[in-house]
């Protein structure tokens, strides 16, 4: 999975996120690319959920980073209150940044959780994403 470029213009095609839908947002901390968020935001048009709602969603957001525990344990737990086939993002800092995750470590964890990797995207400065969607 080589990472592709998404601009802000085609962050609805990428994420596959629309107006109204409920999004749950793991991971979020003080180095989060905020812009990223925002656009998630407008794109559902309302605020993201945080990771001690009990709603059913219909996506997830994961910020992940290395050192930041068993990501196989984090995928699981993102999956509680997920719709069934809704989208997991896992963002992790890209290459050369603190916390980077290596790809295998994504895939091994994504298997171990039942999912499977889609596929990788630059989505801003110093975050990448990978989609994961259930392997049923």
């Amino acid at each position: 999975m080589s990472p592709v470029a998404a601009s802000s213009d085609n962050l609805a095609e990428v994420f596959e996120f629309h107006e109204g839908q409920l999004v749950q947002e793991f991971g979020y901390d003080d180095d989060v690319d905020l812009d990223l968020r925002d656009a998630i935001e407008d794109l559902i048009d309302a605020d993201l959920e945080d990771e001690y709602s009990r709603e059913i969603v219909d996506g997830v957001i994961m910020w992940w980073r290395d050192g930041d525990g068993d990501l196989t344990d984090g995928l699981v737990d993102c999956l509680s209150s997920l719709v069934a086939g809704g989208p997991v993002w896992l963002l992790t800092p890209k290459p050369g940044r603190p916390g980077h995750v290596d790809p295998a470590d994504i895939q091994e964890a994504a298997n171990t959780a039942g999912l499977r990797g889609m596929n990788a995207v630059s989505l801003a400065p110093d975050w990448s994403g990978t989609r994961l969607a259930s392997r049923s």
